[in-house]
């Protein structure tokens, strides 16, 4: 039975059955049942037949309206995860264009520290490629077993956990965020940010637990990585061989984003900040 039927149904049903039994009770009944008792057995055939066919046939319609919200959450995940795979493919593209393109200048080189400047170039873009391609096997690595599982594993806030699954250090996540405060882009950038920090926390700062928080709306927002490691010197961000840092500082100037971090109450913290227009 359709959507359109059951409505129908529900508004016609109460009506026929009244019209049906005044019909019976005037045509066959008066002789036995008197105006009185008729007037009261008449809403308590509605209500017999409201407990037994409408309550079905509202059961049916409920379940139909929750069929249609879980396809709906589908659509709209899966329109998100095109359009996420397609910021990936970019990113992937350009930075395998510009790869090509540094590996061919490295012949033309004329001294040896032009050719370190140039090797260094191309291995922080194939360091960044490396990121896309972790984030791209990231976003594809689970299969939904259900429709509504499908729907809940596409928000921003499961993908942060997931990241934070990855490594040994144990994360503390308090997502305050609106998965509809980032556009597509935006959210490829963050998690790749959110992972680069996570590993790192992993392989340098030896610390023992972690945190990942974000709040904020689709005008401003914060995210912050914490650990308890041993500290962070300022001087780091810009040191040549900390590739992971550079791409995560160019990513959030690519972005319009504030990147900070900074050691206090014996934890270090990677800030990236996005500012409404009003600040």
């Amino acid at each position: 039975m359709t959507y359109k039927q059951i409505k129908w149904m529900i508004l016609f049903v109460p009506t026929l059955i009244v019209g049906l039994w005044e019909y019976v009770r005037h045509q066959f009944l008066m002789p036995y049942i008197s105006m009185d008792l008729g007037n009261w057995l008449t809403p308590v055939l509605v209500y017999l037949v409201s407990v037994t066919l409408l309550n079905q046939l509202f059961s049916q319609l409920e379940k139909i309206q929750q069929e249609l919200q879980v396809e709906r959450a589908q659509k709209a995940a899966l329109e998100a995860r095109e359009q996420l795979a397609k910021e990936l493919h970019d990113g992937i593209a350009q930075s395998l264009f510009l790869l090509s393109v540094k590996v061919d200048r490295l012949k033309f080189t004329p001294d040896q520290e032009s050719h370190e400047e140039a090797v260094y170039a191309v291995r922080k873009t194939v360091h960044e490629v490396n990121g896309y391609v972790r984030q791209a096997i990231a976003s594809l690595r689970y299969a939904a077993t259900t429709q509504h599982e499908a729907a809940i594993l596409e928000t921003l806030e499961d993908k942060v956990k997931q990241i934070a699954n990855e490594v040994l250090t144990p994360m503390e996540i308090a997502w305050a965020l609106p998965d509809g405060a980032m556009s597509p882009r935006e959210k490829v950038e963050i998690l790749a940010c959110i992972r680069e920090a996570v590993v790192n926390i992993q392989k340098h700062a030896k610390a023992t637990k972690g945190w990942i928080a974000a709040e904020g709306n689709e005008k401003a927002w914060k995210v912050s990585i914490r650990d308890n490691g041993k500290g962070f010197q300022p001087d780091q961000i810009d040191a040549k061989d900390s590739f992971g840092l550079n791409i995560m500082k160019t990513r959030a100037e690519e972005m319009s984003w504030q990147l900070r971090i900074f050691n206090q109450n014996e934890l270090t913290t990677l800030e990236i900040r996005k500012r409404g227009e009003e600040a």
